[in-house]
């Protein structure tokens, strides 16, 4: 964790000139950045994966009427076809789960005191009036809801709100434009569930916005807004 302390550090000295005091809160948005770069090509495989599972739809809807009365068998037969071209029913979360251990750094780096035996400067870094290791609780603790400290967490809930509102229209319209027939035998098992909850998926990062660190919240916002950017322009 030392590392990934001093790597925070050194991108913070180099944003200093531009921010000022928030220059640990900019670098925190820059790692986020540079981690979406690394997993973009992932998310283009989903995108061509999205897109090679609907041209997907007439085949599967044959099989469909070939296995009516038998689920089991329809099953299976979906997940030989899609064997067969080569696609992951669940390609599309791999780029999320790649992004849990940079997250989780960030939680660690700014929930604790200490960092190698060392007293954790990271901690002393602020996002305007905002402690970067601080949380909602607290800002609501010394302030209140419209204190310094409190606006900048608005600010952070208005922008989640909005790319979560954008998300979950554009979700339903997805679904929507591929309809699936009542039951679930035609899916790849587990999809459906996961289908019904992608939609309202965007709007639990309002929650991890309150309770964790800030700095780790600044990454789940960065990485959020970055994803409806992306995924705007990969499904177009």
């Amino acid at each position: 964790m030392s590392v990934f302390a001093g790597l925070v550090e050194r991108l913070a000295e180099l944003l200093q000139p531009l921010f000022h005091a928030s220059a640990a809160a900019a670098a925190i948005v820059l790692f986020t950045a540079l981690v979406r770069l690394l997993v973009h090509p992932l998310s283009r495989a989903a995108a061509r994966g999205q897109q090679a599972r609907a041209k997907l739809q007439p085949r599967i809807a044959e099989l469909r009427k070939k296995h009516a009365r038998n689920p089991e068998k329809l099953q299976k037969a979906v997940l030989e076809l899609h064997a067969q071209e080569d696609i992951s029913p669940l390609s599309g979360l791999l780029p999320g789960l790649l992004q849990l251990p940079a997250f989780f750094l960030l939680y660690h780096l700014f929930s604790n005191t200490t960092i190698g035996g060392r007293s954790n400067a990271l901690l002393t870094h602020s996002l305007l009036a905002a402690p970067l290791g601080g949380r909602w609780a607290d800002a609501l603790g010394h302030g209140g809801l419209l204190g310094t400290a409190g606006l900048v967490y608005l600010a952070l809930f208005a922008l989640v709100a909005a790319v979560a509102a954008y998300n979950y229209r554009r979700t339903k319209r997805m679904t929507a434009a591929m309809p699936v027939p009542a039951g679930d035998g035609g899916q790849v098992p587990g999809l459906g569930a996961v289908t019904k909850a992608m939609p309202f998926l965007s709007f639990f990062t309002l929650v991890t916005v309150a309770v964790v660190p800030l700095a780790a919240a600044l990454y789940v916002v960065t990485s959020t807004t970055w994803s409806a950017v992306e995924r705007s322009v990969l499904y177009r």
